[in-house]
């Protein structure tokens, strides 16, 4: 019985599919290091589905999945492997959750180009479950992050890379801005679609330079499969201002991120704490929000991380509510 079986006692709900994707068989050498293949397909699934490009149980071998499967393997691939998707599409089917529909005449031999692989694969199906969960947005983030915390954030030298990738994100993006704002009124449309894994990498990004902890009121837990009780969030909008930088985050507990967004509090050029005047909090067990005003909220280790004053001093003079 599998790690997965055994936890969820042979429900696939969510932390069925979230062990799953942590427990991928990938190849693995300690001079080529990981094979990314399965993972960074997953993700072009994933962010096709979200996009709507995806809409159904079938996944074919198209030409939506083929760039957008090469786009993340630059970035998150290893050089030391050759990139393509012929690599993992037949591979993945031994994780139980993806099955295959062969075209007649299939010889069950690896294809070796993606020519070949549309000659032997009429399409892939995913778990009906999975799939259903894949289309709902909240899970579909929560089994993205378990994803990327996984394979793309494990040890030292990864979280030193994954703070570059998400700035090779944030330039993918002002570079799509550069050529849809000629020609596209609704570029916050374009855009958008297409931030489902680049956001995933900004979370983690964040949450590492702020150790997994709160910066309003420092609480840390973590769980299994790399799971924590912070966020990772934006301080300027990204649907406004498409800005995934470090220095535009705060690593934030779920109901301090919250009250940040609805502008319950705010924080000062001295990275002070600013408590609206009129809540009234009943917190027995817990310290109030409002005798944290005043105290300087938890900084990065490094100061190239720490929130961007610019970007403060927008969310002060339009998010936050005085009284």
């Amino acid at each position: 019985m599998s790690t997965a079986e055994q936890k969820t006692n042979n429900q696939k709900n969510i932390a069925y599919y979230s062990i799953l994707f942590t427990e991928l068989n990938i190849s693995s050498t300690r001079q080529r290091g990981n094979a990314y293949y399965k993972p960074i397909l997953i993700l072009s699934v994933m962010d096709l589905i979200s996009q709507g490009i995806i809409n159904e149980n079938q996944i074919t071998v198209s030409d939506d999945l083929i760039n957008t499967f090469n786009k993340y393997w630059q970035i998150l691939g290893s050089s030391s492997y050759k990139g393509g998707l012929h690599y993992p599409f037949l591979h993945l089917q031994s994780e139980g959750f993806w099955h295959l529909t062969f075209k007649a005449g299939f010889n069950g031999m690896q294809p070796k180009t993606i020519n070949k692989l549309k000659e032997a694969v009429e399409y892939a199906t995913l778990d009906d479950e999975l799939f259903n969960y894949l289309q709902e947005p909240i899970t579909r983030i929560e089994l993205l992050d378990a994803l990327v915390s996984a394979w793309f954030s494990s040890n030292a030298k990864q979280v030193a890379e994954i703070l570059e990738i998400n700035q090779e994100f944030q330039n993918i993006t002002q570079e799509e801005i550069i050529k849809e704002r000629d020609n596209e009124e609704n570029i916050p449309k374009i855009i958008l679609k297409k931030s489902l894994v680049r956001n995933a990498f900004f979370r983690k990004s964040v949450v590492y330079a702020y150790d997994y902890r709160c910066a309003f009121c420092r609480l840390k837990i973590t769980r299994t499969l790399n799971q924590n009780i912070v966020d990772g969030a934006h301080i300027k909008p990204f649907a406004q201002f498409y800005d995934s930088r470090i220095n535009n985050g705060l690593s934030l507990c779920k109901n301090h991120h919250w009250a940040f967004d609805q502008g319950w509090f705010t924080i000062d050029d001295d990275y002070k704490i600013i408590i609206a005047n009129d809540l009234e909090e009943e917190s027995p067990n817990t310290k109030p929000m409002k005798d944290f005003h005043s105290e300087i909220i938890l900084l990065p280790s490094s100061e190239q991380y720490y929130p961007r004053l610019e970007a403060l001093q927008w969310h002060r003079q339009n998010i936050f509510k005085a009284e």
